[in-house]
């Protein structure tokens, strides 16, 4: 009689066997789930620093809104000359500390400052920006900080929007060389760097030991839309009045700011100038920005309100 095999229960080697697998099976779906739960929330993660980093960037710029560019032109050299007030005649001033074109000279005129070079960056800049030279007794102190900012603060943001570039060969003095008292000039400032407790002066400031003198000088930022100079190389420009340019000067232009640092300190008393105190100090200014690029600026940096550095791109 032949003999039939039973059925038989699994043995406990294959039942442990397809559990284990089983097992494995599980862990690797946990597994391969909790890889792509994380990798959704690094995504997720980035975007929202990348979106925050966006937004603060955006606040930023809101907060930093600033209507310039500049220009960093180092001290050139000394002359008794005044190629705007005293044309064709050398030596006919008080000695001036020129800066920028370091052709400039009392025969100069807008095509032999073209010609030039400049100590100026950047380097398109051939302007020559000039002020009475300051002795500390009798000896000649030039800055070693001179920065020249172009400005379109001063009017309201819709004036700001209609600023004109600067037109080239426009010639403009600022301050007052003739100044019998602190009140005969109300635009140039005396202060003290890093120095805030020192009161600005239209006079010399006594700065502290380690201190350096600080000279601030505006020009006017409203032209008659004619001239490019004037009999007292004053009246063709003009300051604005309630945020706005008068309508006999309806033209808005940038305003140029002179900030010079000289390396000196102490009693103002051993300070003067070449035209007189501290209260004479004045500004030259003979604009030759090749037009191109004062219009660039203009339009990238002034009109839309945005800070741009010496080569006039945003900062």
């Amino acid at each position: 009689m032949l003999h039939r095999p039973s059925r038989t229960t699994p043995s406990p080697l294959r039942t442990g066997l397809a559990s284990w697998r089983r097992r494995v099976v599980a862990l690797a779906l946990v597994a391969l789930t909790a890889s792509l739960l994380q990798a959704n929330m690094s995504s997720a993660s980035t975007e929202s620093v990348s979106a925050g980093k966006a937004q603060a960037g955006t606040k930023g710029a809101a907060v930093v809104r600033v209507s310039e560019f500049l220009a960093e032109c180092p001290y050139s050299h000394r002359l008794p000359d005044d190629p705007i007030v005293f044309p064709g005649l050398p030596g006919a001033s008080h000695m001036h500390s020129f800066f920028g074109n370091d052709t400039t000279n009392g025969r100069s005129d807008v095509n032999s400052l073209a010609k030039g070079r400049t100590t100026c960056a950047p380097k398109e800049d051939l302007s020559s920006y000039w002020v009475p030279t300051l002795y500390d007794g009798t000896k000649e102190v030039e800055p070693t900080g001179t920065t020249f900012y172009y400005l379109g603060e001063g009017v309201r943001d819709d004036i700001i929007a209609q600023t004109q570039p600067l037109p080239y060969g426009l010639r403009i003095v600022a301050g007052n060389a003739k100044a019998t008292g602190p009140n005969d000039n109300t635009r140039a400032r005396w202060s003290c760097l890093h120095h805030g407790e020192v009161n600005p002066s239209t006079d010399f400031v006594n700065c502290p030991a380690g201190a350096m003198l600080e000279s601030y000088l505006d020009f006017p930022q409203c032209w008659n839309g004619r001239d490019l100079d004037s009999a007292d190389h004053k009246s063709h420009m003009s300051y604005p009045v309630a945020g706005a340019c008068p309508s006999t000067h309806p033209v808005p232009v940038p305003k140029l700011r002179q900030v010079l640092r000289y390396p000196v300190n102490g009693d103002p008393a051993r300070f003067s100038l070449a035209s007189g105190r501290g209260y004479t100090m004045h500004g030259d200014f003979f604009n030759v920005w090749p037009a191109a690029e004062m219009e660039r600026r203009v339009r990238d940096c002034i009109r839309p309100i945005i800070k741009c550095g010496a080569d006039g791109v945003p900062s």
